[in-house]
């Protein structure tokens, strides 16, 4: 297998499993932004989120939700942030969501990019209307 994601869902190579069953794995990132930061993935080999099937994507985000509550139990952290790429930043092209556990003042600072903003009214509008277009 090509996918890292894959091999560790196959027990090929060695992770800190905090949970698995038939749907997804988690297991901590061996690169945690904090302690208790897992890495969700389904067990099934699937690059992005547009990727999940409709029956498959209740469940998946049934065990984020669950997991996410564990983690903040877990480390005592007063909340999380969950969040997941699709393709651009994306290191393994396997979807994985990451929960991260979070506190006030822990040196985080909302997303890890700079924030902007729309031109106008006129821009946010158009942009909106296109989305809604491609639903």
């Amino acid at each position: 297998m090509d996918c890292l994601f894959c091999r560790v869902v196959a027990g090929e190579v060695e992770v800190d499993t905090v949970y698995t069953d038939g749907t997804v794995h988690a297991f901590l990132d061996h690169r945690p932004l904090f302690p208790g930061h897992l890495l969700v993935v389904p067990r099934r080999h699937v690059p992005t989120l547009t990727d999940l099937t409709e029956e498959e994507t209740g469940p998946y985000y049934s065990r984020v939700r669950l997991l996410t509550a564990a983690v903040e139990r877990g480390t005592a952290a007063a909340g999380s942030f969950v969040a997941a790429n699709n393709r651009i930043s994306q290191s393994v092209p396997h979807l994985h969501t990451h929960i991260v556990p979070r506190n006030p003042k822990d040196g985080l600072r909302g997303f890890f990019w700079p924030r902007t903003r729309y031109r106008d009214a006129a821009h946010a509008a158009e942009t909106a209307a296109a989305i809604r277009a491609a639903i």
